[in-house]
């Protein structure tokens, strides 16, 4: 592998790779640009084409072109090669049959499935009838490499088997079963179906959901693959490898229940749109989503089986810090059907989406239900999620909303809230001390940064100026002026003041970027502190001890106040 990637580099500088991915501009010897990698307004992510490397100065993300590639893309490492080889117009040596690793082995078989369903579709029309009665392009059934597995018994096993491929790789890719009472012979799993490919993070077909084409009443609607070497369904998203780069971009995700729903919305150039495909959405799975957005809409039937069946995924993302709203759709429609009328419809749809929390209160009220029954209704369907949202302050505006559209005292609502936190032992911002990995990196980089400026003005002797920087530094946080070189840049100055050089060559545009450095550094030192003081008032309440709760509470919405104010200059 070295071999061919010296051979890319050759072909390839990094810029070529990241240009292709984000606009930048020159700036000195290096380029710079929007950070893909995080939110921000003033560019901070620079790439350095002498040493073929990014950096970014606001998260912290570095690497070369390959690097790149594989977070920006979500790839493995070979994947990430195999795609630069083909940018770079270089063709890649393939490893003989022999030496392939097992999974090698098995991503290939499942392509041949793949490509033989595929082939398929053009000798049964009634397929590709059904197809675009359904509001399928053709060019959309080509590029989601939609296919057919005729109704017979062991077409697929013998295409397989023609092409050399073991029955025990068919066995193992889930492809064909034995029968139950002559293990000696095998059938092919799916027959009679369209045939859907289930891609992996980097595009390759590993699975296959198929659906019923005639229904014969005994056969389920749709099938899909068992789990298999290649295939973890907890964490397999359908659509996710083609939806990533549109989700970064638009910061959000859409979230749909089937293939025909995700596929209708791709086409409708909603492309931000993933797909569980019938199964219950994991932890991992939003993980991997809220990696690229915490932001997230669920698109959900208007009729109780669509609450239920969204609310154990809502409260998940709600645990992990995900912002959940969903579009709620017409009685009796889905996302396809509505693409299928109008793509505008189901825009309409997700335009007009609501806070989960909003929803769940709004669908009670339609009910008209007695006072009483409501407020029970309100503490047991919609308090709980309440719980799992992570920000005090945002707690505070769901049960003040639920209060005036309810009519419910606001206190009532929260010593409801505090005795289903003591009773089901959930904790308020239960993942508050999640935080704290994720702010300490975040304040050490503006730390870093407004260093590296007063580190290379010093250098330039331009004192007057470094020591105002040094001062404010200070007053922010409470830390001797006389000491800030020491505590925190350690071992880091020559590197600090280098990617100062390189930010602000040739510019006076530090005096703008440290107004806007020295607010970030204020707000993140306020976010860690609201942090460890939740964190406390988590404690004291696990522990009933109500006066250092009030203590806490009282601290956290002093620095809440604190951090608006900051916003509002910001």
């Amino acid at each position: 592998m070295s071999s061919s990637v010296e051979k890319i580099k050759e072909k390839l500088t990094i810029t070529d790779v990241v240009s292709s991915y984000l606009k930048l501009e020159k700036a000195g010897s290096s380029y710079k640009g929007k950070c893909p990698f995080h939110n921000e307004k003033t560019p901070s992510f620079f790439v350095s084409p002498d040493r073929g490397t990014y950096y970014c100065f606001g998260c912290g993300a570095k690497g070369d072109m390959f690097t790149f590639v594989e977070e920006f893309e979500g790839l493995e490492f070979k994947q990430a090669l195999v795609n630069l080889a083909a940018k770079a117009g270089i063709e890649l040596v393939p490893e003989k049959i022999g030496e392939r690793d097992e999974r090698d082995r098995l991503f290939q078989v499942v392509e041949s499935a793949s490509e033989y369903f595929e082939s398929n579709i053009s000798k049964h029309p009634e397929v590709l009838d059904y197809l675009t009665k359904r509001g399928l392009t053709k060019e959309t059934i080509a590029k989601w490499r939609i296919g057919f597995a005729p109704n017979e018994w062991r077409l697929l096993h013998d295409h397989l088997l023609a092409k050399k491929v073991s029955v025990a790789d068919m066995l193992t890719t889930g492809l064909i079963k034995r029968v139950e009472n002559d293990p000696q012979k095998v059938y092919d799993v799916f027959r009679g179906r369209i045939m859907f490919p289930i891609f992996d993070q980097s595009g390759r077909p590993v699975a296959f959901s198929g659906r019923i084409l005639v229904d014969d009443g005994k056969s389920p609607k749709y099938l899909n693959s068992p789990a298999t070497v290649l295939f973890n369904k907890s964490e397999v998203l359908f659509g996710f490898d083609r939806a990533k780069t549109a989700i970064r971009k638009m910061d959000y995700s859409i979230l749909v229940e089937g293939q025909m729903d995700l596929i209708l919305s791709h086409q409708a150039g909603l492309a931000n749109t993933v797909a569980s495909s019938g199964t219950a959405i994991t932890e991992v799975q939003l993980r991997r989503l809220q990696r690229i957005s915490p932001r997230i809409m669920f698109a959900l039937d208007s009729d109780s089986a669509g609450f239920n069946a969204t609310k154990r995924t809502a409260e998940i993302a709600l645990g992990i810090g995900m912002e959940v709203k969903v579009a709620v759709l017409p009685k009796g429609e889905d996302p396809a059907s509505l693409v299928a009328k109008d793509p505008n419809l189901w825009k309409q749809a997700l335009r007009n989406g609501k806070h989960i929390i909003d929803f769940y209160t709004d669908n009670l009220l339609a009910k008209n239900l007695d006072r009483r029954v409501l407020a029970r209704e309100i503490k047991s369907a919609v308090l709980p999620s309440i719980l799992q949202v992570q920000s005090k302050t945002e707690q505070a505006h769901f049960l003040k909303m639920i209060a005036e559209k309810s009519g419910i005292k606001e206190d009532a609502l929260w010593d409801d809230v505090k005795a289903i936190a003591r009773d089901t032992k959930i904790a308020p911002a239960q993942t508050a001390t999640k935080d704290m990995p994720a702010l300490v990196p975040r304040l050490k980089g503006i730390e870093g940064r407004i260093l590296g400026v007063m580190f290379w003005l010093e250098a330039k002797k331009e004192t007057e100026q470094a020591e105002k920087i040094r001062k404010k530094f200070g007053e922010i946080l409470g830390a001797d002026p006389a000491r800030i070189s020491e505590e925190n840049a350690a071992g880091e100055k020559d590197k600090l003041i280098f990617e100062a050089e390189q930010y602000y060559e040739n510019s006076n545009r530090f005096k703008t970027d440290l107004e806007e450095l020295f607010i970030n550094l204020e707000e993140e030192k306020l976010k860690a502190e609201l942090s460890r003081s939740m964190v406390e008032l988590h404690k004291a309440e696990l522990t009933k001890d109500s006066e250092k709760a009030e203590k806490y509470l009282t601290e956290c919405q002093h620095i809440t106040s604190k951090l608006a104010a900051i916003r509002k200059r910001s």
